[in-house]
């Protein structure tokens, strides 16, 4: 069995799901609104919050020609230049410290993804217990060095990467000594239909790899997170937004907080509904195979009669012999009178020719 421990909190084989709310930008750049997120993403059970750890300096160059621009006329961000995106969407540094620190405070493991080797060093001098490499920097390896020279466990998002991308980044983990991954299925749309989540590959990363697996969910709702959760993922991160409707970078995919508290319950269903492979029926289960079928004397028999279709019947409770038995019970003889309602057992009859 696989797990990686964070904190009070393990991940992993046999764990309950780890459920992540991802704030990414949804906080608005308000700080006390991102305290309330973390509030409510507590209140509604999720294991952990997230942050995201740039400046828009450190992401892109402040330039609107055109490969600096998001000309996706479907997007969620169309005409916006990936500059001015990312200085709306970027969560203060300042910030860090006292919205870890309120994590802390009411039971949530926090950390962050950082998207360049300034970040890293920045969220090592905050002690945060893992990061998060997201979708878009699974093929910087430089800075994914850095983050797992730490030695702390790296969950990697790997929407878009090739079979051969997750080999160059796992080698090159794995150089540093380190052994704590988990590989998160994802799908690097905003928001991501269903039908390209292709959560059996889920199984096949895992076997593949031999590391853990979760998935980063893009999509809306619950379903897809679910599956994941039903084909062995064993954390699942979903963007979160108090109200939708009250706008955010992400909010058209996000969680709010009930549907949050939803996840978290349904998830431990799921993951408690898997088990393991079992035939015959479960423990709980045991008591109701008395109102399986079975046969029994359905009209008096006299000592010596013969049991026919007439006075022996397949019926309801159990505690006779089973209905497999009724044709060979045909013809056989009552050693003793057998009122109706008597459960039918081999010591009641002579075998036929007997």
């Amino acid at each position: 069995m696989q797990k990686i421990k964070l904190a009070h909190h393990e991940i992993g084989d046999s764990c309950i799901p780890f459920i992540v709310a991802e704030l990414s930008g949804n906080h608005q750049q308000r700080y006390s609104l991102a305290e309330k997120m973390i509030e409510a993403a507590a209140d509604a059970g999720a294991q952990a919050i997230k942050l995201q750890t740039y400046t828009p300096e450190t992401m892109t160059l402040d330039l609107h020609q055109d490969d600096f621009m998001v000309n996706e006329e479907d997007s969620l961000w169309a005409g916006e230049s990936l500059y001015d995106l990312y200085a709306k969407a970027a969560t203060p540094w300042e910030w860090h410290q006292p919205l870890f620190a309120k994590a802390r405070s009411l039971g949530l493991i926090a950390f962050s993804s950082p998207f360049d080797e300034s970040s890293v060093d920045f969220l090592e001098s905050l002690d945060v217990p893992c990061y998060k490499i997201a979708s878009f920097e699974n093929n910087d390896l430089p800075l994914i060095k850095k983050v797992a020279q730490t030695g702390k466990p790296i969950i990697i998002s790997t929407g878009m990467a090739s079979e051969q991308d997750i080999e160059d980044v796992l080698q090159l983990i794995h150089s540093t000594g380190n052994e704590q991954i988990i590989l998160l299925k994802c799908t690097s749309n905003y928001p991501a239909d269903a039908s390209d989540s292709n959560l059996a590959t889920l199984a096949d990363m895992r076997q593949q790899y031999q590391c853990l697996v979760g998935l980063s969910d893009h999509s809306t709702g619950l379903g897809v997170s679910l599956a994941g959760v039903a084909l062995g993922a064993c954390l699942v991160e979903k963007h979160f937004v108090l109200q939708r409707s009250a706008g955010g970078v992400d909010a058209a995919f996000s969680l709010q907080p009930e549907e949050l508290k939803q996840l978290v319950i349904e998830s431990k269903k799921v993951a408690s509904a898997i088990g393991q492979v079992c035939y015959g029926g479960s423990d709980n289960e045991q008591q109701a195979k008395k109102y399986r079928r079975s046969v029994y004397c359905s009209q008096n028999i006299k000592k010596g009669e013969a049991l026919s279709v007439d006075n022996i019947r397949i019926i309801r409770p159990g505690f006779g012999l089973a209905p497999k038995y009724f044709d060979q019970l045909l013809g056989t003889v009552a050693t003793q009178d057998i009122p109706i309602g008597t459960a039918i057992h081999w010591d009641l009859v002579l075998s036929k020719g007997a």
